[in-house]
């Protein structure tokens, strides 16, 4: 870090900030004033309800994470020991854990570099090798939407259930309609760095709404209607709070929003940084409205993505590399991967840059400024 960086103001990644208006604090006051905040309550009832109406879901669930809500997806799909459940490798690790956490087997499919998600050729090669496959989780990768149509061509003629990983990509849609509810099931998180956050959360949607009811009964130890505590089924403890979904219920007052604000800050760098020689921005579709998540690069030029990473560091700006392959990660190595090189690509040569609804003008330009630096000196 230079010597004046640590008094500069922090730029982060993306981090979490509360609505100008206070929506969050008049429905967590609620919740405070009726004493009830417990994973049950008003609050809970209404955001599920909200969120829903939002996207055009029939029904929602809202729970502890967005981890939590892709293993109730595969609960629901029915997935359990020994199957065979696709996964794409460019991702978190949070997309496949769930998938061990239900004994199942993941295989890794590679990305098209036309949306840097889920090649439907490779999807199509792991099918020849894996006909018997229980469920698909296909990735909104930084709120780019995958090639939703192809996908699920191929999956519907194999009738395999849809998990749509939207953790990322709420507020992006897909030939007009929102990621997460194409497939059978659709995942969204609300944790600290997404663009609309309830400091750690998640949503589970469907049109299904007697597996989302079933849903909600998991979640909440599975107790059976009885006066008693009785349980007949194994259960967990994935119910939101009253007070987690005050926050949610505010947050998504401003989706749109910020939904403009990260599309601006995506445009700012095209423009400042587009014309910078070996720089490409993440792709674009016809068919694809990106809530830009995060704005993402790939560097193919001599100035490679730790240049860029430890040039901003030292300013004291946060910046990352895109997510290393899950195919390439020490504890899901063993597990098959389709594909060829593309997600490795990505990963070796891409960078996440600073994409913080709450940056200004200023703290644009002073991104631009150092990242220039490395192709033009000061």
């Amino acid at each position: 870090m230079s010597k004046d960086a640590s008094t500069k103001k922090r730029i982060y990644l993306s981090s979490p900030h509360m609505s100008d208006e206070g929506y969050e604090q008049m429905y967590v006051k609620e919740a405070f004033d009726t004493n009830w905040i417990a994973p049950l309550g008003k609050n809970v009832d209404e955001f599920e309800r909200e969120l829903a109406a939002k996207v055009g879901s029939k029904s929602a669930a809202a729970l502890s994470s967005g981890t939590a809500a892709i293993h109730m997806a595969l609960k629901a799909a029915g997935v359990g020991e020994g199957d065979i459940v696709f996964c794409p490798t460019l991702t978190f690790a949070a997309t496949a854990n769930p998938i061990i956490y239900q004994n199942a087997i993941p295989v890794f499919i590679d990305s098209d570099y036309e949306t840097w998600n889920m090649s439907p050729k490779a999807l199509e090669e792991a099918f020849e090798k894996y006909p018997n496959v229980k469920a698909v989780i296909v990735v909104h990768l930084y709120g780019l939407s995958a090639d939703m149509d192809r996908i699920m061509e191929i999956c519907k003629k194999h009738n395999v259930t849809v998990i749509e990983d939207a953790a990322e990509s709420l507020g992006t849609y897909y030939k007009e309609k929102h990621t997460g509810t194409i497939g059978d099931y659709g995942i969204f998180s609300f944790n600290g760095n997404k663009i609309i956050t309830t400091s750690g959360g998640g949503m589970l949607v469907s049109d299904n709404e007697e597996r989302i009811a079933k849903v909600r009964f998991w979640a909440t130890q599975s107790r059976d209607k009885a006066r008693h505590y009785q349980h007949s089924e194994l259960g967990y403890n994935y119910r939101m709070s009253n007070v987690v979904a005050g926050i949610g219920r505010g947050q998504l007052k401003v989706l749109d929003q910020r939904v403009a604000k990260k599309r601006y800050i995506f445009e700012f760098y095209k423009r400042e940084l587009g014309h910078l020689e070996g720089i490409e921005f993440m792709p674009s579709n016809e068919w694809d409205e990106p809530n830009y998540w995060l704005s993402t690069i790939i560097l193919t030029g001599k100035v490679r993505p730790i240049d860029v990473i430890e040039a901003l560091d030292k300013e004291n700006i946060e910046s990352r590399p895109v997510w290393k392959p899950m195919h390439l990660q020490p504890f899901f190595k063993k597990y098959d991967f389709v594909g060829t090189d593309i997600s490795e690509n990505l990963f070796e040569n891409g960078v996440c840059l600073p994409s913080d609804t709450k940056m200004t003008d200023e703290d644009l330009d002073r991104v631009c400024s150092i990242v220039k630096e490395l192709w033009f000196g000061k």
